[in-house]
Formats: C-alpha cells, structure tokens, sequence
C-alpha cells in the first residue's frame, strides 16, 4: 500500500486521515479533492474553511447542517 493510505474493512484504501467515522468516510469518498463547479457549493466550502480555524475538520462536517440553515 502507498504511504499515507490504510486499508479499511471495507477493502477501500483512503487516505491516513480520513479514519472511520461514517462522516468522514463520505467526506473523503465523495468530496475530498473533487473540483466544485457549482457557485453556491464553493461559498459553503470557503465558508467552512474560514470557520475550520483551530477547529478539526470533523467538527465541522458534523455541524454543517446548521451552517447550510445559517446561510440560506
């Protein structure tokens, strides 16, 4: 296996950080380095970026309902 990828008990390889909460696996499965074309999408991913500060990134993910509603 490369450096910085586990095996996870589903066979799939991810990346060091992404650990195993079900929330961080989506992230990383589903967003993590894809580009983001839609305008709206982009504002919620600097948005959240900026809020991130000292913050882990989980924390965030698990909040970001309450951004969405914060910001409609």
């Amino acid at each position: 296996m490369a450096d910085g990828l586990t095996q996870h008990s589903d066979g799939a390889a991810r990346c060091w950080w992404c650990g195993t909460d079900p929330l961080y696996v989506a992230y990383h499965d589903d967003e993590w380095a894809r580009p983001v074309h839609d305008d709206q999408r982009l504002f919620e991913k600097i948005c959240l970026e900026g809020f991130q500060s000292g913050l882990s990134w989980l924390t965030i993910l698990r909040k970001r309902e309450n951004f969405r509603r914060a910001f409609v």
